[in-house]
């Protein structure tokens, strides 16, 4: 995996991050992908938050057709919660896109990030639409500053490129680092291929690759207003993979980017899987899974490095899912603390000093597996966001 490419790794693509003045800091806030084609195959999935901000809305249509020519992103303000005239100011952008590019406002979609409630700059927003499509470029470079350019509360950008044996590729980027549960997170990610694949393939191998990577990190059980991840297929390559083949390589991008935002959550300390086994089923392994990663007793005895396995039964033991406690075992860094009803090894045997923290949870009722991602809550994550909106 080569975290030094992102969304200008494959063939096909040019992308721009500018400092269009959103931002009070004059940091990079506006960034905008462009697929050049020779296809315009496109995909999206998005936040189920019944509270959408315009993007969202506005980005759901246009890829219905299964098309897109670019993607427009700015850092700086959410843009949700703004009523009909936050809508008008999405729809604005994608105008002034689609005029500079030559291309229709259907063929472009809209992503936005940032404090919730508050109108965009346009006058900003649209100057920086200029600016950045003279800035279009193929670079490594480009890709870097484009990753930038939708930080809010990052620390760093994320992007990933892998290419496949056959000559295609696939990258892009990723922002997020709080308000980040399953069904998403707050958190924007443009994801980018030359592969030769249709819209609905696309769309089918786009929804299976987030349901086991972006599904599966649960920071704060925070479920954003503006998720969005968008895939573009630009076909430039000349090379059409097996579903399969295509499927496995954009789950892998997708799974590296999803790394990177556990690594880089507000106020991480610990980067924690919860691999739940022998479940009755799959969907009832994730439930179980985002109960004990969601629950704020088991998220702080593990900020103190405290193998508390007690508060991991206490918070699964409320999820509702098949559970026997007489059959049930808890795992914390390899070494086994509650088996058949009862504790077994002593906690202070099992190691939690360093950052990684592996928690198995076997219910031993059935044959389904899932692994949820989490992070500890620190004294960082309060203060920093206690403080996000002054």
């Amino acid at each position: 995996m080569n975290r030094t490419k992102g969304v200008t790794g494959p063939q096909g693509f040019r992308a721009a991050g500018i400092a269009a003045g959103i931002k009070e800091s004059g940091a990079l806030d506006l960034t905008l992908v462009v697929n050049d084609g020779p296809s315009d195959s496109a995909a999206g999935v998005f936040t189920t938050n019944k509270v959408k901000a315009a993007p969202v809305l506005w980005s759901q249509q246009v890829v219905q057709s299964h098309r897109l020519t670019a993607v427009v992103l700015n850092s700086g303000g959410a843009n949700a919660c703004t009523g009909p005239e936050g809508f008008q100011d999405t729809h604005a952008t994608a105008e002034k896109v689609a005029e500079v590019l030559g291309t229709g406002a259907v063929d472009v979609a809209v992503c936005s990030t940032g404090l919730i409630g508050e109108r965009l700059p346009m006058d900003k927003v649209l100057a920086g639409v200029e600016t950045a499509a003279k800035e279009l470029d193929s670079s490594v470079e480009a890709g870097l500053r484009a990753a930038t350019g939708v930080m809010t509360t990052d620390s760093r950008p994320k992007q990933s490129w892998k290419a496949s044996e056959q000559g295609w590729s696939v990258g892009g980027f990723v922002k997020g680092a709080g308000m980040l549960a399953p069904n998403l997170a707050t958190m924007l990610s443009v994801i980018t291929t030359d592969a030769k694949i249709s819209g609905e393939q696309l769309d089918k191998a786009l929804r299976l690759a987030t349901s086991r990577t972006f599904d599966r990190l649960d920071v704060d059980g925070g479920t954003s207003t503006n998720d969005t991840v968008l895939v573009l297929a630009s076909g430039a390559s000349g090379v059409e993979p097996s579903f399969d083949d295509f499927t496995a390589l954009l789950t892998e991008v997708a799974g590296d980017l999803v790394k990177q935002l556990q690594g880089d959550a507000e106020g991480v300390t610990k980067e924690i899987s919860i691999t739940v086994k022998q479940a009755a089923s799959e969907a009832e392994a994730v439930l179980v899974g985002r109960t004990v990663a969601e629950d704020n007793l088991v998220k702080t005895a593990l900020f103190g490095s405290d193998p508390n396995w007690g508060r991991i039964a206490m918070a699964l033991g409320r999820a509702d899912a098949e559970i026997d406690p007489d059959v049930l075992q808890i795992i914390i860094n390899g070494v086994s603390l509650y088996r058949n009803g009862t504790r077994d090894r002593d906690r202070s045997e099992a190691d939690l000093s360093g950052r990684d923290v592996e928690i198995v949870i076997d219910l031993n009722v059935g044959d389904a597996e899932a692994t949820v991602l989490t992070t500890d809550l620190s004294h960082d994550y309060v203060e920093e966001n206690s403080a996000y909106s002054s």
